[in-house]
């Protein structure tokens, strides 16, 4: 039994197509961000191409307020009301506009491998224009979002803007060759993590005589999972490897945190006069 993220769109529509064309067990779950009005009448498409194709259906309904970063807090509201391991329909075109809007942020090797291949997002080979071609053959009919065409949305105007003019001036159609790249940085991403594993991020020594790349890697790990969390940026991991090499007794990390050294062991503690915080 899977869960299929089924807004309406082609690329969704497609995905519900072909993991029941797969013989999968499937769910459609629509989401209701209730951003623009007629939204909730999207999920009678969804409904009815479940009931078409012989899947389940299920609706849901989230509170996104208009304000900044509204696109990351409806992914996020999104994921909230999903079952973990929900496939969605992201496709080869999404992992290119994916990896360019990580460039555009400053990403380091992690970001550059875009999103994940795997179980939960399937289409991640296919292009847009395929998941189309699914829809026409099948005999559904797409929502059409307006949202995907507003260039207040950063994604949209790499969609609509950056991806065809670098088209135009690499001569070629440039998404396979963003979608190598991802593919190759995440695979070279993997093999750091796998050797950063063996490191003792709490070991400072070991931590200053380890490639800055494989240290940067065990102490992202522990900080992010450290409770609470704290995934930290670039600034903040230089930081602690200056305490690691024992040029600083400590570091602030934010959030209220800081990373400190004794006796050559580091430890996440209290920034304030509460006093040591383990991680």
């Amino acid at each position: 039994m899977v869960t299929a993220a089924v807004s309406g769109g082609a690329d969704s529509l497609a995905l519900l197509v072909l993991a029941v064309a797969a013989g999968l067990d499937v769910t459609a779950v629509h989401v209701d961000h209730g951003l623009r009005s007629g939204s909730a009448a999207e999920a009678d498409v969804v409904r009815d191409a479940a009931a078409g194709l012989g899947a389940r259906f299920e609706a849901r309904r989230v509170d996104v307020a208009p304000g900044p970063n509204l696109e990351a807090r409806a992914r996020a509201a999104r994921r909230d009301v999903l079952p973990s391991g929900a496939m969605t329909g992201h496709t080869a075109d999404d992992q290119a506009e994916t990896l360019l809007l990580h460039l555009l942020r400053g990403a380091g090797p992690d970001g550059l491998r875009g999103m994940r291949p795997g179980s939960c997002k399937p289409l991640l080979a296919l292009r847009r224009a395929e998941t189309h071609a699914v829809c026409l053959v099948s005999g559904l009919d797409p929502v059409v979002d307006p949202s995907n065409v507003d260039p207040a949305f950063r994604r949209n105007r790499v969609r609509h803007e950056v991806l065809p003019l670098l088209d135009e001036v690499a001569g070629r159609d440039v998404v396979p060759l963003l979608t190598r790249t991802a593919t190759l940085a995440g695979e070279e991403a993997d093999l750091l993590d796998a050797q950063a594993a063996r490191l003792d991020p709490l070991d400072a020594g070991a931590l200053a005589a380890a490639p800055v790349p494989l240290a940067r890697r065990a102490l992202r790990r522990w900080l992010t999972e450290a409770d609470p969390p704290y995934p930290p940026d670039a600034a903040t991991l230089e930081r602690v490897l200056v305490v690691a090499r024992g040029e600083r007794v400590a570091a602030d990390v934010g959030g209220g945190l800081r990373v400190a050294r004794t006796g050559g062991r580091l430890r996440l503690e209290r920034a304030g006069p509460e006093g040591p915080h383990e991680g």
